[in-house]
């Protein structure tokens, strides 16, 4: 999944004596005996290293119950026991270190009044300060697995949307593949119903040009302008071998486009609208006109047909558009969103434009 691209959390030494940890108990300890470090018997030195070992001491407290033990009764947070730890780590620890501190033959430091009071007075300051600091840890603490747990749900998320994405993409394309070979073969059985000389050589030409469209229709990355033109030339090349009196074409393309991404069979589904919709149903025929053009980082493609329009002709692409119109807005929508639109309109005195507007994108070398 994708959470597993985050960073592994310390566990064991390296989140006890983790260096975050170690300069904020060394902070806290300092600022802690800054206020008495001057007016200290022994001198502000001592002072803060006696500070310092108890912040020290209460990291390590705090850093150990917050992994041992393993598992607490059910009654127990685990946050408390930290806590405790590190109140009840202030006056053990100044009971230790004034101990440890202390030079030999020299009386317990409890029956000194001076070593006493400052014993006393470091203790009460840490169990007033330290308990807090935990908490205040503690609070940090849960908020950076807050937002780490977050920051892996939305790349789980993330994940799971690209291939809902790539699958929904893949759907629409398989929709987009049959409906394009039955039209075509449509086209090809009217030719041999009607005992046309010329069915054998169209057939061959639809054999040559499947050979080489098929394997694009199930292709789940985007082709290039390029590639979709070289479709679009052999499919309108067949459609002229077919009704070589009615159909004429040209292809007006921006050399600075070819390199562009494209969606897979976005252009042959506009032409073969403009054929099987527009110049099919006229009896006079008709010409269509294949624009491609670069603007910085746009691309405009427009295809226009001298049909019969969008009020005749068996619903030409107004209203529902059609089946492989329709897949087609449906692909632009979830590739681009917003950022590419189609839009469809008549043309004087007769035919259909249809335009598409979307981001210029480099296809990958």
């Amino acid at each position: 999944m994708a959470s597993s691209t985050l960073t592994a959390n310390p566990q064991g030494l390296a989140l006890l004596l983790g260096w975050r940890r170690v300069a904020f108990a060394l902070g806290a300890s300092v600022a802690l005996g800054l206020p008495f470090a001057f007016s200290w018997p022994s001198g502000p030195l001592p002072l803060l290293g006696l500070t310092a070992i108890l912040g020290l001491a209460a990291m390590l407290a705090f850093g150990l119950f917050e992994q041992w033990p393993r598992r607490l009764p059910s009654w127990l947070a685990r946050w408390t026991l930290q806590v405790a730890a590190v109140a009840a780590a202030m006056p053990l620890g100044m009971f230790v270190l004034y101990l440890c501190i202390a030079d030999a033959g020299d009386a317990p430091f409890w029956q000194g009044l001076e070593r006493l009071n400052g014993c006393v007075v470091l203790s009460i300051l840490g169990l007033l300060l330290a308990p807090w600091m935990a908490l205040a840890a503690l609070v940090r603490q849960k908020d950076a697995l807050a937002r780490h747990q977050r920051l892996a749900f939305e790349l789980e998320r993330s994940e799971l949307e690209r291939q809902a994405l790539d699958a929904r993409l893949h759907l629409l394309q398989t929709q987009v593949a049959p409906h394009f070979l039955f039209n075509t073969l449509a086209n090809v059985q009217a030719l041999v119903d009607a005992g046309s000389p010329r069915a054998s050589a169209v057939l061959d030409s639809l054999v040559a040009y499947l050979r080489a469209a098929v394997p694009r229709l199930h292709e789940p990355a985007s082709t290039t302008f390029g590639q979709e033109l070289q479709l679009v030339r052999a499919y309108l090349e067949l459609m002229h071998m077919r009704m070589p009196d009615r159909l004429d074409f040209a292809l007006h393309v921006d050399e600075a486009a070819l390199a562009l991404r494209c969606p897979p069979m976005t252009l042959l589904t506009l032409v073969e609208n403009a054929v099987g919709h527009g110049i099919d149903p006229s009896e006079d025929g008709g010409r269509i006109d294949v624009h491609v053009r670069r603007h910085g980082d746009r691309c405009a493609v427009r295809v226009d047909d001298t049909g019969v329009g969008l009020r005749a002709g068996g619903g030409h692409a107004g209203g529902g558009l059609g089946t492989g119109l329709a897949t087609l807005r449906e692909r632009l929508r979830l590739g681009f969103g917003a950022d590419a639109q189609l839009r469809i309109g008549a043309r004087q005195p007769h035919g259909v434009r249809a335009e598409l507007d979307m981001p210029a994108r480099e296809a990958a070398a």
